[in-house]
């Protein structure tokens, strides 16, 4: 990554630069630091450096080696977009975000690692996850920086993520927020419930469309706390239809999945700062218009 130094920013540290100007977080700096790989016009250079207006300030990281080694995977994914920084994956419902000890093969990092032809060095960065049983869109960096860029954005405008969910159940209100805060359940590994405990956790949601006695949502999350849609509509009365864990299992309607969807993005590239509005529809609301997506929650 590389930087010219700005007349304005002339006398100040190179370490303000780096941590200002570039967004580089301090553990990449420190990383940097003790490879050698911070320079500054070619040469390597201390943070403590005074700069001047036209230096050129570079960093690089040693990559670090996965938990999991990579295999490589053919698994049915959809690249909704992408370029040099970043991809927008369509992930399948049912299928893992990760490699794990459970899921060592049928991956959507495995996936990926096919797909980008099995390099060497390859590492996986998401920078938002999915549960095994929700499917939609994903985004995945291609590089430690462009990870932190865009995992300091999650949670604010720059970066809004909105769901489409099936539920047993017709929430009370036409829209609203659900805001109860989300603590691990006693004893479980997985299992998250409501307790004023909790940490904070707050979801928008509004009703699109009743089917029988159940519903189409659209969800919006401020906060991205384990399962926080799934254990927000299932405290109202309304699982997701499906959800194993927090409704009904429907294994023949919803093999090894439920009818939550991660159904539409929309960032500001935090390297371009190009806007981005991306889409993803599930098979049970493929005929619905994508504007809705973007609909107004207030």
């Amino acid at each position: 990554m590389e930087y010219i130094v700005k007349p304005e920013e002339e006398g100040r540290k190179l370490l303000s630069v780096l941590r200002g100007s570039m967004s580089v977080s301090w553990s990449s700096v420190k990383k940097a630091r003790w490879h050698g790989t911070i320079m500054v016009n070619g040469e390597e250079a201390h943070t403590d450096r005074i700069v001047r207006a036209g230096d050129r300030v570079s960093i690089a990281w040693e990559p670090a080696l996965p938990v999991y080694r990579p295999e490589p995977c053919e698994l049915p994914i959809r690249i909704a977009w992408e370029d040099e920084h970043y991809l927008a994956v369509d992930k399948p419902a049912g299928i893992a975000s990760q490699s794990s000890r459970n899921h060592p093969d049928d991956s959507l990092e495995n996936a990926l690692f096919a797909r980008e032809g099995c390099p060497e060095h390859f590492i996986y960065r998401p920078v938002n996850r999915l549960d095994k049983g929700t499917g939609g869109l994903m985004l995945v960096a291609r590089s430690a920086h462009a990870q932190h860029l865009a995992q300091q954005a999650l949670h604010t405008p720059e970066f809004r993520r909105r769901y489409l969910a099936w539920t047993d159940g017709i929430p009370d209100r036409p829209a609203g927020r659900l805001d109860f805060p989300i603590l691990r359940a006693e004893g479980a590994t997985v299992r998250r419930v409501v307790s004023p405990e909790g940490k904070p956790a707050a979801t928008r949601y509004r009703v699109l469309e009743k089917r029988g006695s159940g519903a189409l949502v659209l969800l919006e999350l401020e906060t991205g706390r384990t399962h926080q849609i799934r254990v927000h509509l299932s405290h109202i009365g309304c699982p997701v239809r499906g959800d194993f864990l927090y409704g009904t299992e429907r294994p023949e309607e919803f093999p090894g999945c439920f009818a939550l969807h991660s159904a539409a993005l929309c960032l500001k590239h935090p390297l371009t700062g190009e806007t981005l509005r991306l889409t993803s529809l599930p098979p049970w609301a493929e005929d619905m218009n994508p504007d809705v997506l973007f609909m107004d929650m207030h």
